[in-house]
């Protein structure tokens, strides 16, 4: 029996949204602030003033893409075994990336966040079995801006076993993050045949391509290191507020990197994926919360997997300040329908205040809703034929089903059991165990997590090159050392 699926479109509406992207592509066309990313794109067919960085795409290009782009890869751990499987409808998660602040208590303060912070995130995500992959999670403040998106990585490649999403903030850095991973992976080569890494990589909303991420694209392309599209498409402020739209317009701004990163170099791994928002008129916020972000979101997954890509999505995340009852409800919106949705990778676990704040608590409580998500997204399988008749007719007016091997047998596939942080005891043993909130709960597991913690494989010799890369970048970005706390 298949696994329970969620789609959105109808075909008329899906062929639709792909025919006004291949116009939009056309004409206005796509702005590409990159010569090099220009001329690829003008030797292959389309239209471009280089003076007004305009490229005008047409369709047999972006075909042709597509049709280079694979349907598939996996992505290994820091000891060789692939783990993470992008492509059909296996569902992973990964935490939310581009945290500013890291919440610092339950009356929702929050602070910049530490080279400390990060250690202890990257090594409670090695413990939360439900997530697959690390994640660049937040920017830590106590080193140099210039060193922020390498060092991230770095400290990462020290802690970790999973894989890892990330993405640079230049293009300097970029080269600093591809030498450092070949150093973990054993080579260039083995990294191009063992990714253990992916690059988040984010056009402009509307239309544009910057010239740092252009050269992003293609060098990921060309190192054979996976690329994960992010459009960001604002329903109301930098796209039309109309939801399919705004579909239109992530279709547009993807397509046109497919076509970018697949001149560059055929058959590089590409992701089709994005974090655009829906719009609160009272505000002017972009909740990744809000119902009509999701419905974007499920939209262009879709779109994605029409066209044969592995695919990923921000939902999971909150905008509330606070562990409450907001934060609960939009979490676990989003985790279950984008695990119904069969979307690859779903980022956004432990997030809140629009994907600015990282919590550890949420981390360990949104492992819990992620694990409820998975066993949605499996549905109702038959375990024995008859399915009841056989077995109820041997004890039919006994309610004595806890003795019986049947139940030994299958309650841990059928029935989802979370950790002590969900609390399911009656009142007065609530009451006893000293009243708790979800965040108390969840701040004890965060410890015990990270008494578990198993160091990572990584040789000293490896960690040595490492040290002696992140010390040569961090020199010329005018700091003589990197910090103790990012070692062992």
């Amino acid at each position: 029996m298949p696994p329970l699926k969620l789609t959105t479109l109808s075909p008329e509406m899906l062929a639709r949204i792909l025919d006004e992207a291949h116009g939009l592509l056309a004409d206005p066309g796509v702005r590409v602030h990159n010569r090099e990313a220009l001329s690829l794109l003008a030797e292959a067919g389309a239209q471009v003033n280089f003076e007004a960085q305009i490229a005008r795409i047409p369709e047999k290009i972006i075909r042709e893409a597509l049709a280079s782009a694979p349907s598939k890869f996996d992505l290994y751990s820091l000891d060789g075994q692939p783990v993470v499987h992008y492509g059909g409808d296996t569902v992973q998660f990964d935490p939310g990336s581009s945290g500013v602040t890291i919440l610092a208590n339950e009356q929702g303060e929050q602070r910049p966040p530490t080279t400390a912070d990060f250690v202890k995130f990257v090594k409670l995500v090695e413990t939360l079995p439900q997530l697959d992959a690390q994640s660049t999670a937040f920017v830590c403040r106590d080193v140099l801006e210039a060193m922020g998106d390498w060092y991230r990585l770095y400290v990462a490649l020290n802690f970790m076993r999973k894989p890892i999403v990330t993405g640079a903030f230049s293009v300097s850095g970029w080269w600093v993050m591809a030498e450092m991973l070949a150093a973990a992976a054993g080579g260039e080569a083995t990294l191009a045949s063992k990714p253990l890494a992916i690059f988040d990589v984010c056009p402009s909303p509307p239309l544009l391509w910057s010239d740092l991420t252009c050269q992003n694209l293609m060098d990921c392309a060309r190192k054979g290191i996976p690329a994960e599209l992010i459009s960001m498409p604002l329903a109301g402020i930098t796209s039309p507020v109309t939801l399919a739209a705004a579909v239109v317009q992530h279709t547009a701004e993807s397509l046109s990197g497919v076509a970018i990163h697949q001149l560059a170099r055929g058959g590089a791994p590409v992701v089709w994926g994005g974090a655009p928002a829906a719009s609160d008129m009272r505000t002017g916020a972009t909740p990744m919360g809000d119902v009509g972000t999701w419905l974007i979101d499920l939209a262009y997954v879709e779109i994605g997997k029409s066209l044969g890509l592995p695919t990923h999505t921000y939902m999971g995340s909150s905008d509330a300040k606070l562990l409450d009852y907001q934060a609960g409800m939009e979490s676990a919106g989003g985790t279950l329908l984008a695990a119904l949705a069969g979307v690859n990778m779903v980022s956004g676990a432990g997030m809140i205040d629009y994907l600015r704040c990282q919590s550890f608590e949420k981390l360990v409580l949104d492992a819990e809703i992620i694990g409820m998500a998975r066993r949605l997204a499996v549905g109702i399988e038959p375990r024995d034929t008859p399915l009841a008749l056989a077995l109820m007719r041997q004890s039919p007016h006994r309610a004595d089903w806890l003795s019986k091997p049947h139940t030994i047998k299958w309650f841990g596939k059928e029935l989802y059991i979370p950790s002590e942080v969900i609390d399911r005891s009656p009142l007065d043993a609530w009451q006893g165990k000293g009243s708790m909130s979800a965040f108390q709960r969840a701040s004890e597991r965060v410890d015990k997590l990270l008494k578990m913690y198993q160091p990572s494989p990584m040789a000293g010799t490896t960690q040595t090159e490492l040290r002696q890369i992140a010390e040569s970048a961090a020199r010329q970005a005018g700091m003589e050392k990197v910090s103790d706390l990012a070692l062992r």
